[in-house]
């Protein structure tokens, strides 16, 4: 049983101790507060959207792979995307070359990360799908705007507005070889009529 003297001994003998720890509480939130101002969050460190090759039609499964491999080791690969219509390519946004890298490596169907960044510019149109009217017509002549053929003038030979694609055959070869396209690669720059398109 405890006296009353005893009573009032122990909070004194206890309040150095309370001081000390309350002290180092104070401290600890302290260094808390200055390592939150030196924090910068992702998006103010600048990621970049890298290129990276694939087996064809093996897109989705390599999407799936990294995107879980990113999440379990936790590098900094924001994002992974497939774009509509894109074979053998996917792309990661991720803080450097180096995290994308180790992201996708060892993972199946996953080649090598292409060297440059790319800009959001360029993929912008694969990525913002936006269903318009598409008046093209056999015979137009026709500038393909994304691919491997990007630049180069062709004639329309057939539209297949179900599967919005196209085949065309490029005005400068020798030999006329039909290419099939997708609609929102062509960009209408002449008619039949010889009237030039206007945007």
């Amino acid at each position: 049983m405890t006296t009353e003297a005893e009573k009032q001994t122990i909070p004194e003998a206890e309040e150095p101790v309370l001081q000390k720890a309350e002290e180092q509480t104070l401290q600890k939130a302290e260094e808390t507060v200055q390592e939150d101002d030196d924090f910068q969050p992702k998006e103010d460190k600048g990621s970049k959207i890298f290129a990276l090759k694939t087996t064809a039609n093996r897109e989705d499964q390599v999407v799936d792979f990294i995107g879980t491999h990113a999440e379990k080791k936790g590098f900094e690969v924001y994002s992974v995307i497939r774009p509509h219509g894109m074979r053998g390519y996917i792309f990661l946004e991720a803080i450097s070359r180096a995290e994308a890298e180790q992201a996708a490596y060892r993972i199946p169907y996953a080649g090598k990360v292409l060297p440059s960044p790319v800009s959001y510019k360029e993929i912008e149109h694969m990525l913002e799908q936006v269903k318009r009217d598409v008046n093209i017509q056999k015979n137009d002549i026709v500038e393909i705007i994304s691919g491997p053929f990007k630049g180069e003038n062709a004639k329309v030979s057939r539209v297949d507005k179900m599967k919005e694609d196209v085949v065309v055959e490029l005005v400068e070869a020798a030999v006329p070889i039909p290419i099939t396209v997708k609609i929102d690669s062509v960009k209408v720059i002449r008619r039949d009529t010889d009237d030039i398109i206007e945007d």
